[in-house]
C-alpha cells in the first residue's frame, strides 16, 4: 500500500442544487462525509486538487486523509459524480473508516506478461480477460492498490480463476468468502474465471470458409439465369 492521499476540505452549511451550482462556479466540488459514529457532514474541496488525484486509479482503494478545521479524518472515496462530457467532478462521497474494522473496496486486476504469454506467442491464441476488477475486504491499512495475475505460462485452452490471484496478507476476495463450509472453493461457482487463452476468431473464419467459387463459365451461366429470371419477372409485371 502506498502513502495516503491528502485532500483539504472546508465545511459548508448550504445544500441543494443552487448551493452546489454556486460552489462549482467558484472552482469547488460539493461533497459529503458520512459513516462511523458521527453525523454526515457537508463539505467542499477545490476542484483542481481532487481532479489531480483522480489521475491515479488507486484513489479508489487508498485511505484518504481529509484535512478540515485543523483535524484529519481517514476516509475512503465511495462515490463520484462526473459531468457527462466534460472533465469535471460534480459531487463526491467519502466514507469514514475505522482502522480496526475491515472494509470492502473494488480494486483493479492487472495482468502481467500478457504479451509474452505462451498461449499467445507459441500457440497462436488470444488472451481474454473476463474480469478487470474485483471486490476485496481487509483492514484499511492492508488495502492493496491493485491485484496482479500472471499470464506467462498460460497455454491455448488454459484458464485462470480468482483463486489463482496471489493475495496480500490480510486481504480476501469477497466472492470467495461466500463459499459454504467444507466446499471446494477452487471448483465452486464463486471461483469466477479471470483470464483465458482462446482460439483467435480469424482461425475459425478460415475453417468455416465457404466452398471455392465456381469456374468463370459456370459463373456466366448462373448470371444469365438470374438475369433471365429477372426479365421474366419484369414481363409478368407488364402483363
Amino acid at each position: 500500500m502506498s502513502d495516503h492521499i491528502t485532500l483539504n476540505a472546508e465545511p459548508r452549511s448550504d445544500s441543494g442544487k443552487g448551493a452546489s451550482r454556486r460552489l462549482r462556479h467558484q472552482g469547488k466540488v460539493p461533497a459529503i462525509v458520512y459513516g462511523g459514529k458521527f453525523d454526515p457532514v457537508q463539505i467542499s474541496i477545490a476542484h483542481n486538487e481532487i481532479i489531480h488525484e483522480l489521475e491515479h486509479e488507486t484513489i479508489y482503494t487508498q485511505v484518504v486523509n481529509l484535512k478540515m478545521d485543523g483535524k484529519v479524518q481517514e476516509v475512503i472515496l465511495r462515490d463520484l459524480q462526473r459531468h457527462p462530457f466534460k472533465n469535471k467532478i460534480l459531487h463526491a462521497d467519502f466514507f469514514r473508516i475505522d482502522k480496526n474494522t475491515p472494509i470492502k473496496v473494488v480494486v483493479t486486476i492487472h495482468v502481467l506478461n500478457a504479451e509474452d504469454c505462451v498461449g499467445v506467442k507459441m500457440d497462436g491464441g488470444m488472451l481474454t480477460q473476463m474480469m478487470t476488477d474485483v471486490e476485496i475486504i481487509s483492514l484499511p491499512d492492508d488495502l492493496p492498490e491493485y491485484l496482479e495475475i500472471d499470464a506467462l505460462e498460460l497455454h491455448l485452452g488454459d484458464m485462470l480463476h480468482l483463486t489463482d490471484i496471489p493475495m496480500p496478507k490480510g486481504v480476501e476476495i469477497v466472492a470467495l468468502t461466500h463459499a459454504e463450509e467444507g466446499e471446494d472453493i477452487a471448483h465452486s461457482d464463486h471461483n469466477a474465471a479471470v483470464l483465458a487463452v482462446v482460439k483467435q476468431r480469424a482461425e475459425e473464419v478460415i475453417e468455416d470458409e465457404a466452398p471455392e467459387a465456381p469456374d468463370s463459365d459456370e459463373e456466366g451461366e448462373d448470371g444469365e439465369a438470374d438475369d433471365g429470371d429477372a426479365a421474366e419477372g419484369d414481363a409478368r409485371d407488364d402483363d
